[in-house]
């Protein structure tokens, strides 16, 4: 089961910040570009949209393998698997007029989708005193309990 705690601090950590960067691997390496945030409750999953014809549809569709980064009052990294979701219901449910002017369309547009995100492990770093703090990590689908880590450390979530 995830821990309810964990999710609620980084919840707490990206709720604020506009603007994530998302990497997606492409036959050339890696790739980040930047991406709307969902103004939703985070649960473990984090949600943007994009249109079919777009490089990071298309490298998704290859390689389900993704990292989300968030700067803001904290530093955040969110590594796990995306797939592609072109539930009608869900994209009327996230999208707002905001999404019109960036993609010029709306969400009913059969080009539009949404890419899911199940996080597999996060880690952050506080910028309030200038110290980094322990990363946050939690298991998502093994059900086991978090352990923290120290600095910069990377704990696998899920295998």
């Amino acid at each position: 089961m995830i821990n309810q705690e964990e999710i609620k601090t980084l919840r707490e950590l990206i709720k604020d910040v506009d603007t994530a960067m998302l990497t997606t691997m492409t036959e050339e390496g890696l790739i980040s570009r930047p991406m709307k945030t969902q103004k939703i409750e985070f649960d473990g999953d984090l949600w943007f949209f994009t249109k079919k014809e777009t490089d990071k549809y298309k490298e998704i569709l290859q390689d389900q393998e993704v990292n989300v980064a968030y700067a803001g009052k904290s530093y955040v990294s969110v590594r796990g698997r995306a797939e592609i979701v072109e539930d009608l219901d869900k994209k009327k449910e996230l999208w707002s007029k905001v999404y019109e002017k960036i993609l010029q369309t709306s969400y009913d547009n059969p080009d539009i989708v949404l890419i899911k995100v199940k996080a597999e492990a996060a880690e952050y770093w506080e910028t309030g005193n200038f110290t980094k703090k322990i990363a946050f990590l939690y298991k998502r689908m093994t059900g086991k309990n978090s352990e923290a880590a120290h600095v910069n450390e990377t704990i696998e979530l899920d295998k």
